[in-house]
């Protein structure tokens, strides 16, 4: 999963070296924390959160398709 969403989020920005995904396992939770450029934040959230709403639902997917849940945090 951490893959996937760095994979996204680099495809998306302006400075994807400037991307870095940082996993947290919280009980039966996975916390994926994505991190960008100041200025790329506007292009990885979207109009009204759209591409952030996306991300998440994939990654919901692809937990769930492994048994797991998780989340994504955009910092």
């Amino acid at each position: 999963m951490r893959d996937l969403v760095e994979y996204l989020a680099k495809a998306l920005v302006e400075n994807p070296d400037a991307v870095s995904v940082k996993v947290e396992e919280k009980d039966k939770l996975t916390v994926l924390e994505l991190r960008v450029a100041p200025e790329d934040m506007g292009k990885v959230i979207g109009k009204q959160g759209r591409i952030a709403k996306a991300i998440r639902t994939v990654v919901k997917a692809v937990a769930t398709k492994e048994g797991k849940k998780a989340s994504v945090d955009i910092m």
